[in-house]
């Protein structure tokens, strides 16, 4: 259980739905729609569902990580007024900490690998962050951009690191609000959830509150990507394999077992592999199908939706979270040079290369 403390304070992180005005971007968060992926749906006689995340008012279902990691600090006094939020980031949780830090009134540095898209680059720098892209290094080396962040946050007065990977103000976010959000959304029915993981705080909260809440009923999986070496752990519990490759997606795959991870880890039931083709066909096929034009974290979400509902058989409800737009990658997802690059222009179903418009 998260301590009492922490789940107190976050009760204010979970708003009931509402068609009322709210105050300012952070009582935007959350109550996303739940979404029916009729197509797939119907494929596997299941009821596969989607929490539409990049419906958040920053666009991603970071909005509530950022939103939880800054009320901790303020609540626990290490947040002043005035002073600098200082976070590692991939991207998205970069822009959310930017929309709150306006939105409150706090100075924001990010540092980030340099190999995130320039949309998500550039739109940070547009929200007022200071960004510093640095060389895209293991966990275990110094120069990774959670140490650097770290340490930036350390020798800078009023500076505070928000240490989303390891902070699990970071996955009490969800518990206190996605999970009880799709919990009511399908009315208790839910016999499964899956999702990729980064910082693993939305597999860690809302697979904890579902958990709870159906006494143990509802099963919570792994979804992962090449490169990660989740997956290897969970299946054989617990030997961390070496990490090796990388894949197309960003923000998910995970060198380490995390603070945030570690408080639902030994009660997953089971962990998906996804391999990049299948996410990018995914990417196209969600477009073409359904009219959602989702990033390729949410197209490898839907994947693993897909398959789990395929091991769980007709009639059962499958849920997973669509983490973010296409609008933050389409310079590459939609690219017929980078497809190419990638060796994935076969990847995408004939029918669908249309959808392949820019060069």
């Amino acid at each position: 259980m998260f301590a009492v403390r922490a789940h107190v304070r976050a009760r204010a992180l979970a708003r009931s739905f509402t068609s009322q005005p709210v105050d300012g971007f952070t009582g935007a968060v959350g109550n996303t729609p739940l979404i029916y992926l009729k197509t797939l749906s119907e494929r596997t006689g299941a009821k596969i569902y989607g929490k539409a995340e990049f419906q958040n008012p920053g666009g991603s279902v970071k909005d509530r990580a950022a939103l939880g990691v800054v009320a901790a600090a303020e609540a626990d006094g290490r947040l002043q007024p005035g002073g600098t939020v200082v976070e590692g980031t991939a991207g998205n949780t970069g822009i959310g900490l930017a929309h709150v830090c306006r939105a409150r009134g706090y100075r924001c540095v990010i540092f980030m690998p340099d190999t995130q898209s320039r949309e998500k680059v550039d739109l940070l720098r547009m929200l007022g962050a200071d960004v510093r892209a640095v060389p895209a290094v293991p966990y275990d080396d110094a120069r990774n951009y959670n140490h650097q962040a770290r340490d930036y946050a350390a020798r800078t007065p009023g500076a505070v690191w928000t240490d989303q990977f390891d902070n699990v103000a970071n996955a009490q976010a969800h518990y206190a609000s996605t999970g009880p959000e799709l919990w009511a959304q399908l009315g208790g029915e839910v016999d499964a959830f899956v999702a990729a993981t980064g910082t693993g705080g939305t597999l860690a909260g809302v697979g904890r509150y579902l958990k709870e809440r159906s006494d143990g009923r509802a099963q919570v999986w792994l979804a992962d990507p090449p490169g990660s070496v989740l997956h290897s752990y969970v299946v054989s519990g617990g030997a961390l394999a070496e990490r090796s490759g990388g894949s197309i997606t960003e923000g998910i795959g995970q060198g380490r077992v995390t603070a945030n991870l570690a408080t639902i880890v030994g009660a997953l039931d089971g962990a998906l592999h996804i391999a990049d083709a299948k996410s990018l066909a995914m990417v196209y096929e969600l477009l073409d199908g359904e009219g959602l034009y989702l990033g390729a974290s949410s197209a490898l979400n839907v994947v693993a939706a897909y398959e789990l509902a395929q091991k769980l058989g007709p009639g059962k409800t499958v849920t997973t979270v669509l983490c973010d737009g296409a609008y933050r990658y389409q310079s590459r997802l939609f690219s017929k040079t980078w497809l190419k690059e990638k060796g994935l222009e076969d990847a995408v179903p004939a029918h669908l290369k249309k959808y392949a418009v820019l060069d």
